[in-house]
C-alpha cells in the first residue's frame, strides 16, 4: 500500500514543488493566476479549473493531500496503469472544482441580491444582517449599526457601510479555492469501490475500520458539514463531494464499458 508508484510520485513532486517556489517567491505572481476563482470574478479563467490543485494554501493543507494520496493512489495505480490513474485523478479534481463553483455561485447571487438591496435602502437592520449572514465571525460592526440606528440621516455613516458592504461581496466575489482534495476524495472513492473490505488503520479510529464504511462516513460528513457550514469554516466542503461523485460517475462509466477497469 506504501510502495510509491510513479504517476503518483509525480504528482507528489509537482505539488510540492509548487509550494517550495512559491514559499521563495520564485513564483511571483503565478499561484494567484492558477487558483480557482467564481465564475463571476472578473479573475476568473476557464484553465483554473486544472490549475487550482495543483496549488495548496500551507504546508499542512498540502501534506493532508498529499498524505492521502502517498497512502490510496498506488493500489489504484497499479490496477489501472499511470494514464488512467492521471485521467481520473484530474476528472475528479476538475468535477470538484465545477461543482464548488456552482453552488459558490449561488451563494454569490444571494449574496450579491442582499447588498443591492441594502444599498436601495440602507438601515442599521439591514447592515447587521448582512454581516450576520455573510461575515458572522466579525466584530465591531454594531458600532456603525448603533449609530446608524440614532442618525438614519447621517450620509458620513450611510456612506462608511455601503462601503463596507461592497467590501465584503468583493471579498467573497474573489477569494479563490485551492488544494487538490477534491481530487483525493475522488480516489478514496475509488479506493473503497475497488477495495471495500480493506481494513484502514487510521489516527482518530481506535480500531480498524474498512474502507467501504470509513469513506461513507467520511462523505456524510462533508454532506453535513457543507449543509451546516460553522461560522469562520473555509473548506470546501462541496468540492470534497464533488470529487468523489465524479469519480464514482467514471467508475461506473469504465465499468460499463469494461475498458480495462479489471
Amino acid at each position: 500500500m506504501f510502495n510509491v508508484t510513479p504517476m503518483v510520485r509525480n504528482l507528489l513532486l509537482i505539488n510540492i514543488g509548487l509550494l517550495l517556489l512559491e514559499g521563495m517567491g520564485a513564483l511571483g505572481v503565478v499561484p494567484r493566476l492558477l487558483a480557482l476563482y467564481p465564475w463571476t470574478s472578473d479573475l476568473f479563467q476557464p484553465y483554473q479549473h486544472v490549475t487550482y490543485m495543483f496549488l495548496h494554501a500551507g504546508w499542512g493543507h498540502l501534506l493532508s493531500n498529499m498524505f492521502g494520496l502517498f497512502s490510496f493512489g498506488p493500489m489504484l495505480e497499479m490496477r489501472w496503469g499511470a494514464q488512467r490513474f492521471l485521467v481520473f485523478w484530474l476528472i475528479c479534481g476538475v468535477g470538484a472544482g465545477i461543482l464548488y463553483s456552482g453552488i459558490r455561485e449561488y451563494e454569490l447571487t444571494q449574496m450579491r441580491e442582499d447588498r443591492n438591496a441594502f444599498l436601495s435602502q440602507p438601515t442599521a437592520v439591514g447592515y447587521s444582517d448582512y454581516f450576520r449572514d455573510y461575515l458572522p465571525q466579525a466584530r465591531g460592526y454594531e458600532e456603525l449599526a448603533r449609530a446608524i440606528q440614532q442618525d438614519p440621516g447621517n450620509q458620513r455613516y450611510i456612506q462608511a457601510a455601503t462601503a463596507t458592504v461592497n467590501e465584503i461581496y468583493k471579498g467573497a466575489l474573489n477569494s479563490p479555492m485551492v488544494g487538490a482534495s477534491g481530487a483525493l476524495f475522488g480516489i478514496l472513492l475509488a479506493f473503497a469501490y475497488l477495495f471495500p473490505n480493506t481494513e484502514l488503520m487510521l489516527l482518530f479510529f481506535p480500531f480498524p475500520i474498512k474502507a467501504k464504511y470509513f469513506v461513507a462516513l467520511y462523505g456524510l460528513y462533508e454532506l453535513y458539514a457543507g449543509v451546516e457550514r460553522n461560522p469562520g469554516d473555509n473548506v470546501a466542503h462541496f468540492a470534497h463531494l464533488g470529487g468523489m461523485l465524479f469519480g464514482f460517475l467514471l467508475l461506473k462509466y469504465w465499468e460499463r464499458h469494461h475498458s480495462r477497469f479489471y
